[in-house]
């Protein structure tokens, strides 16, 4: 089903690039006074993913908890450095919610584990069901939740297909939300090497995606060809010359295809709510309307499709914080919880009723 939202950001922050760089450049400096919330004592961790792939993670265990979230962060990056993941590990463990945050393939501490390469949720999904199922082990309550944003959210839509692909007995996912998917690579990609703000942008990215090449060759000296890595100078580069031929993929466009968020939507089969914004200078227009027709073919989907929030930011203004009940500016993490309760209330009302 397809929602309006109420959302509304400050003025100046109506513009989806001013929303994206100012979340990217200014938002995060102090993000720790911008919740009343402590951050949790993290307990490291070294999950066994999909294919016995090492993946580093974070756990906390609140008292009392209810039950679980798991979630990662987008294309480049590590834990260390994810605020706005870290951000929602405090508020959702102040509510009850023990809370699993991990570097994905090749990424942070995982990079120095293992040398398995991203695959853009292909094997992303199965690592986020592993992880729960060892999750529970450790004492996290056997619910989980997976969510991510950007390319983490479209790796969280993975898993949560995996979730009943795999069909892992004794573990419970029961459902996951995500914010700003990256839902069509090749699209977007396209589209965004031909913006002012993309091709500002895109650059920066490849190169923090090289750094991470060059990290995983530190570490596991021999597993790739260094003239590859000096040849991979754009994102579509680094999956030419790093990804695709490790995966079986003929071209970066058939990657792409494989990967394709759009095309997963309607094979889900538990709950999921996806945040999007309109104005998100990093995707490409045209899946909107896309997104809108598979959301509303789906009931297990429900879209807040917004006419504003840029990429991932969602950051809200005093008079949306106070229409909503928010406790702090961080919208979409709000609905992502609220949803979340109310999907976990509705179920213990089913079940009473019988």
């Amino acid at each position: 089903m397809v929602y309006d939202s109420t959302y509304n950001p400050p003025y100046f922050l109506r513009n989806g690039v001013a929303m994206t760089a100012y979340t990217a450049l200014q938002a995060g400096r102090n993000w720790e006074t911008s919740v009343p919330y402590p951050e949790p004592l993290y307990q490291q961790v070294i999950f066994t993913g999909g294919q016995d792939v090492a993946i580093f993670g974070w756990v906390a265990i609140p008292k009392n908890a209810h039950s679980t979230i798991v979630g990662t962060y987008g294309i480049t990056g590590e834990l260390e450095q994810q605020w706005f993941l870290r951000l929602m590990g405090c508020k959702a463990y102040s509510q009850g919610y023990a809370v699993v945050l991990f570097d994905w393939r090749a990424h942070g501490k995982t990079a120095e584990l293992s040398p398995t390469l991203t695959s853009d949720g292909l094997y992303e999904g199965e690592d986020f069901v592993r992880i729960a199922a060892e999750a529970a082990k450790m004492g996290c309550p056997n619910k989980f939740w997976l969510t991510g944003y950007s390319l983490g959210g479209q790796l969280a839509l993975w898993g949560i297909k995996a979730a009943v692909d795999l069909g892992i007995k004794g573990i419970d996912v029961a459902g996951g939300a995500v914010i700003c998917p990256s839902l069509d690579s090749l699209r977007s990609l396209t589209y965004l090497v031909t913006t002012p703000f993309g091709k500002y942008v895109e650059p920066r990215i490849a190169g923090q995606l090289k750094k991470l090449a060059w990290k995983i060759h530190e570490h596991h000296p021999g597993h790739f060809d260094a003239a590859a890595i000096e040849r991979a100078n754009s994102i579509w580069g680094f999956d030419e010359e790093l990804v695709i031929g490790r995966l079986g993929f003929s071209s970066v466009g058939e990657y792409y295809e494989a990967t394709n968020g759009l095309n997963i939507l309607p094979q889900l089969q538990k709950p999921t709510l996806v945040l999007y914004a309109a104005d998100d200078p990093l995707f490409h227009p045209g899946i909107v309307p896309d997104l809108k027709i598979a959301s509303s073919q789906n009931p297990s989907i429900d879209l807040l499709l917004t006419r504003y929030g840029g990429h991932v930011g969602y950051v809200s203004s005093k008079k949306c914080q106070y229409q909503n009940q928010d406790p702090d500016q961080w919208w979409a993490w709000n609905r992502i919880l609220q949803w979340i309760e109310e999907k976990q209330r509705d179920k213990l009302e089913l079940v009473s009723s019988f």
